[in-house]
């Protein structure tokens, strides 16, 4: 039998693409098969390395294990709590050390548009777009975002988009509902700081997260639900992920047929 020929370089690159692994976590690589026995080789001095790493270091970088996911979660619903503007939970989510998915993405994506807008639209994750800009919705996903509001009169600087989790999931994998949960407390106060009058769940993660609803997306989409913030019910409605949309063009009659009746509520609710 003739052995198949061994992969080029390209093709091993496109493997890993194509697996989600699209950015390095570390200057260097490791060998995950050396012998732990065998003390490395004392390493030539170098540049300190980045400031996010050094600054925000996981707990398991620093020798120390992670944080219980019940003292994480509550941790991160004493620090949303206490936030008092937009700035401050920003800083709060910056040096918060409760969640991994921190130290494994390139940066924060915190929110994009409007802070005043009536309209706040929520997705699930940061994808590696965002993760390399910071801002939620810039790829291929986030330029449909902007036709969809652009076809109801709308565009970013009249709009407010942010996610629940605010970090890129390694290779775009689905966020765990442990990851959910410790995010949860600071999109929550995020959408009670920007107090749209109108809350737009794109996707099932999303819907699921903050309408407490346990039906899919085809069920939860269309229909209007009052999300509370405890001072106040915003009006929310949920529809499809642009993502979604990209992979299922079918589907964005359904999703026209949902911005029309946000565009509706819109004019006949009165400005806050």
């Amino acid at each position: 039998m003739i052995p198949d020929p061994a992969p080029t370089v390209r093709q091993l690159l496109a493997f890993y693409l194509e697996a989600g692994v699209d950015c390095a976590l570390a200057d260097e690589p490791v060998n995950r098969l050396a012998d732990p026995d065998i003390a490395p080789a004392a390493p030539v001095a170098t540049s300190p390395p980045p400031a996010r790493l050094t600054s925000a270091a996981a707990p398991a970088m620093r020798g120390e294990p992670p944080p219980a996911p019940e003292a994480a979660i509550a941790s991160a619903r004493e620090a949303a709590r206490t936030a008092p503007t937009l700035a401050a939970l920003r800083a709060l989510l910056e040096s918060f050390d409760g969640c991994a998915l921190k130290h494994t993405a390139t940066r924060l994506v915190f929110a994009d548009g409007n802070p005043q807008a009536r309209i706040m639209f929520v997705g699930e994750a940061p994808g590696r777009d965002e993760d390399i800009e910071g801002l939620p919705f810039v790829g291929r996903s986030g330029k449909l975002l902007d036709r969809m509001i652009a076809a109801i009169g709308l565009d970013r600087s009249s709009a407010y988009i942010a996610n629940v989790i605010p970090w890129r999931p390694p290779g775009n994998r689905t966020p765990t509902p442990q990851e959910t949960q410790i995010c949860l407390p600071f999109i929550q106060r995020q959408i009670e700081l920007v107090d749209p009058d109108v809350l737009v769940t794109l996707g099932n993660p999303s819907t699921q997260a903050l309408l407490a609803t346990r039906e899919g997306i085809m069920r939860s989409r269309g229909k209007w639900m009052d999300y509370n913030t405890g001072t106040r019910a915003i009006r929310a409605l949920a529809t499809f992920h642009p993502a979604y949309l990209l992979r299922s063009p079918s589907y964005k009659r359904m999703a026209w047929q949902d911005l029309r009746s946000i565009a509706k509520v819109l004019g006949e609710l009165p400005p806050a």
